[in-house]
């Protein structure tokens, strides 16, 4: 087994075949880096991948690809201790830019090869991680009416989640849920539940990214009763894993808290997978659960956040925390 494994999702983005496996294995060698490359078919065999490679020693495990694929890897890698690489190959790639991970390939095998090592946290619920977000209500139910589309119809993924979205807006869904949060049990009837992965940015350009991955809480964001204009404003910003302005939701930040329904099993998103689950749902924050790789600079960027905004709050004891 070599040092490195670096594990691909075939799907990813705009595909990956043989012949960019071997330009990316080039790429490897030149950074220094003694890889096994494995271009994975399914989430199944990167998860098994993943898993011989810790058990063969190895010590660092990439995943490439999307939000889906790095959920996929880390999943095996939580609590490890061993090194878990990205290369940002999917759509979006948010876990990658709120860690300051080149979005380049180049950059971002260079940073396989020079970055640190930085702890983050994982959110949890029922057993089941995510890196960036789970959410309850509309967009999984757009995600599942997306793929069905895609499947039968032949549609590309973002016409498909077109459709998908004006279903939901005829629909207009809305979910009866049971907060338990700090021993204070809430009952809210609304579209959309997202829950972070730490704390996510409502404000000026940046909703929907993160300042920090370490502080150890989730939040947790019920949208108030929108009108259908806003409905489909929220299915829009779901899909592309953003947000919307603060005084659209009630927000809350804790360790932990517990999601019931009226129903007993329900559709849960994490990272942008749809999973059928088992209410009540049981959401934790693991802190400092995966250990990644980033740019040295990014982990001085952090300090610096952390420094600026330790010195605010005790010149003007002014940070508060929005509550239900």
């Amino acid at each position: 087994m070599k040092p490195v494994t670096v594990i691909i999702n075939g799907g990813a983005g705009q595909g990956h075949d043989d012949r960019a496996c071997a330009e990316l294995r080039a790429k490897l060698a030149n950074a220094g880096l003694d890889a096994e490359l494995v271009l994975a078919k399914d989430g199944e065999e990167m998860i098994a991948t993943a898993r011989r490679a810790l058990h063969g020693g190895a010590e660092l495990v990439v995943a490439g690809g999307g939000d889906g694929t790095i959920n996929a890897v880390a999943s095996v890698m939580a609590d490890s201790g061993v090194r878990f690489g990205v290369l940002p190959l999917g759509t979006l790639n948010h876990f990658a830019k709120d860690l300051g991970i080149p979005l380049d390939l180049d950059d971002a095998v260079r940073n396989l090869a020079g970055g640190v090592p930085r702890k983050v946290d994982v959110g949890e619920v029922n057993g089941r991680i995510f890196l960036n977000n789970s959410s309850l209500g509309l967009y999984p139910d757009i995600v599942r009416d997306r793929e069905k589309q895609q499947r039968r119809l032949g549609r590309g993924k973002w016409p498909a989640a077109l459709w998908a979205s004006v279903a939901a807006l005829r629909r207009y869904p809305f979910l009866s849920v049971r907060l338990t949060v700090r021993g204070e049990t809430l009952a809210r009837r609304t579209p959309f539940v997202f829950i972070g992965n730490n704390r996510y940015i409502m404000e000026g350009l940046a909703i929907g990214e993160r300042e920090r991955l370490d502080d150890g809480v989730l939040s947790l964001y019920v949208a108030q009763h929108p009108t259908r204009l806003g409905l489909l404003r929220f299915a829009v910003d779901a899909l592309f894993g953003k947000l919307g302005s603060e005084r659209d939701f009630d927000v809350l930040e804790a360790p932990g808290f517990q999601i019931e329904t009226h129903h007993a099993r329900l559709h849960v998103a994490t990272d942008g997978e749809v999973t059928m689950m088992n209410s009540p749902l049981r959401y934790r924050v693991r802190p400092g659960a995966l250990t990644v790789l980033v740019p040295a600079a990014t982990i001085a960027s952090t300090k610096t956040t952390t420094k600026t905004t330790t010195e605010t709050e005790t010149e003007d004891h002014a940070h508060t925390r929005p509550s239900l």
